[in-house]
């Protein structure tokens, strides 16, 4: 299984963009220069009052798929 690191920071109001269903992915440049797409969906667990920021590790498995998330920071 794989994984990859990126940074993020996600702010309340874009977040509501995503909650609605306006946007299903996310779509940010890992810590090492690649580009990853996952569902923004995954993201609700880590939502605060100031919106989701932090270091994040995502896990896939051969395929590319996303597996699942952990925060790290």
């Amino acid at each position: 299984m794989g994984s990859i690191t990126v940074t993020l920071a996600i702010n309340t109001q874009e977040f509501a963009r995503l909650y609605r269903g306006q946007a299903r992915e996310v779509i940010c440049t890992a810590k090492d220069g690649r580009t990853v797409q996952f569902p923004a969906n995954v993201l609700r667990q880590f939502l605060t009052h100031n919106g989701i920021y932090g270091e994040f590790e995502i896990f896939f498995p051969n395929d590319n798929r996303f597996s699942k998330i952990e925060k790290l920071k």
